[in-house]
């Protein structure tokens, strides 16, 4: 995602053609480290393209993807004390503990979705 955005943040800038060494400009000056792999990945896929059409492509690809939800609510009877909600205490804390998942910097997976 760095990839992106820093490709992105290019053509903002007033940049119509960002080069590898653009982007590496771009994340270096945070600090970021660019994958050249990756960043030259992105640059081949978008050559010759324009980044609104590919950016409304994507959208409506996403537009199709199921975001979840649906789920119901899970309603306890109230009735036995505090034997039903021991359970619940238990699976609250296990969910608690779990660790927060990176977020995925796979230049790939959302070339694929965007193109």
């Amino acid at each position: 995602m760095k990839v992106v955005a820093a490709y992105l943040l290019a053509l903002l800038g007033g940049n119509e053609s960002p080069s590898a060494k653009d982007i590496e400009a771009i994340l270096g000056s945070v600090g970021a480290e660019a994958d050249s792999d990756r960043v030259a990945l992105l640059l081949k896929e978008l050559e010759g393209k324009d980044i609104l059409e590919v950016i409304a492509a994507g959208k409506e690809k996403f537009a199709s993807v199921p975001s979840g939800g649906g789920g119901g609510v899970v309603v306890s009877s109230g009735g036995g004390g505090g034997a039903a909600a021991a359970p619940a205490a238990e699976e609250k804390k296990e969910e608690a503990k779990e660790e927060p998942k990176e977020e995925s910097d796979d230049v790939s997976v959302l070339l694929s979705m965007l193109l």
